[in-house]
């Protein structure tokens, strides 16, 4: 996946985005190119991290939830108190714990 990384990065590629990847592996991968890499499920070695809004709210249609979600909503009184809680916490490196890693 590294030289993957690496042949992305020299094709072009802007940005990488790593999903339900070790972090040890992120964090070789992100050490190993200049463009950004944002992690979902990767550790927070990356350079950025996203979750997708519907997750973050705690709102899944099939009741199953990825191990890297985290449901922001809880304990928040509004969306934007939420989209706070969760930028505050990538912010800090408080999220993704350990418990949202692969």
């Amino acid at each position: 996946m590294i030289e993957d990384a690496k042949a992305l990065e020299a094709a072009g590629a802007a940005m990488l985005l790593l999903e339900c990847v070790p972090p040890a592996l992120a964090n070789a991968i992100t050490a190993a190119v200049k463009v950004p890499v944002i992690g979902i499920g990767a550790g927070s070695g990356t350079d950025g991290q996203v979750l997708v809004v519907h997750d973050m709210l705690g709102l899944s249609l099939s009741g199953r939830v990825p191990r890297f979600v985290k449901n922001f909503m809880a304990g928040q009184p509004d969306i934007p108190a939420a989209i706070r809680a969760y930028v505050e916490a990538v912010k800090k490196v408080e999220f993704p714990a350990a418990e949202h890693e692969f």
